[in-house]
């Protein structure tokens, strides 16, 4: 049997329709163990893990079952479930978590609207709190909301043998690349001496390259502005030589940097730039041809 003892948040935001599991333990790639994701909900299993548990979840959570009644329905017929730890949480917010009474202690679970939070093997039962009073008291993306709680968790003491690996996984619909399918996040941190700042800097990675970007951190581009990107572009080799203004040769050689950089998500035609893409285009090195 896997034994990642470990601690998990499982996590809602109605509103967005974005639902997930954040996930650190001292085991090796725990996200390919713990977390099982879907639009429907989303259900963390770990201690002695059952990862059967996460395709039957799943599949009574897309029929609209409730948690507590599916995760009845799980360790009803499992003799092993005085040492399994499960969290589950439904897209509309209902949720339900079990600590096995033979779970490593220190363990603990709290559920309340949107979250189910769990951990075994702790230092403490407050890593629990931790990951439940940060979680609740964020603002902002999913995404940035666990990793907050992770965090929150690891500074309380976290699990008790340390740190080794982390993963964050979210579904939301139609959030995957291109639209193509629902997994809007998926990142892991398998063998990492610290795997949730590990995970952290991933994330920021992700969001640079597939979040949209915030009304707030949209410019116009106005003369001064497309001077300087100009600029920019002829000296990172973009642009063969500087323009007088951003003309049209300057937003074409714009729109193939942004590509040649994996920012083609954040393309857009209606004279902004967002401050994201712009910060990328002033770290970018100098062409040795510039």
């Amino acid at each position: 049997m896997f034994a990642p003892s470990t601690f998990s948040i499982v996590a809602a935001d109605p509103l967005t329709g974005e639902i997930g599991v954040a996930v650190q333990s001292k085991f090796l790639s725990v996200g390919a163990v713990v977390p099982f994701v879907s639009v429907n909900g989303a259900i963390a299993t770990q201690a002695f893990a059952n990862t059967a548990y996460g395709p039957q979840a799943l599949a009574m959570l897309a029929r609209g079952d409730a948690p507590d009644a599916i995760l009845a329905a799980l360790l009803r017929d499992d003799a092993g479930r005085d040492d399994r730890q499960v969290g589950i949480v439904a897209r509309d917010g209902r949720s339900a978590t079990f600590t096995g009474a033979r779970c490593i202690d220190a363990a603990a679970g709290v559920c309340g609207d949107a979250f189910a939070a769990q951990g075994n093997c702790l230092t403490g039962t407050d890593v629990v709190d931790a990951l439940v009073a940060t979680f609740c008291s964020e603002r902002g993306h999913l995404a940035d909301r666990l990793i907050a709680a992770l965090r929150a968790a690891q500074a309380r003491g976290g699990d008790k043998r340390g740190q080794q690996s982390a993963a964050l996984v979210i579904d939301k619909p139609g959030g995957g690349y291109a639209g193509f399918n629902d997994r809007y996040v998926d990142l892991r941190v398998d063998d990492h001496p610290a795997p949730i700042e590990e995970l952290a800097r991933l994330l920021e990675l992700h969001k640079l390259y597939f979040f949209a970007p915030d009304d707030a951190d949209v410019l116009a581009i106005d003369a001064s502005l497309g001077a300087e990107l100009t600029s920019e572009l002829v000296r990172v080799g973009a642009l063969t030589a500087p323009r007088a203004s951003f003309d049209d040769e300057a937003k074409a050689a714009l729109v193939s940097f942004m590509h040649v950089e994996n920012l083609e998500n954040r393309v857009r035609t209606d004279g902004r730039i967002d401050r994201q893409t712009l910060a990328h285009l002033r770290a970018a090195p100098a062409s040795a041809t510039a």
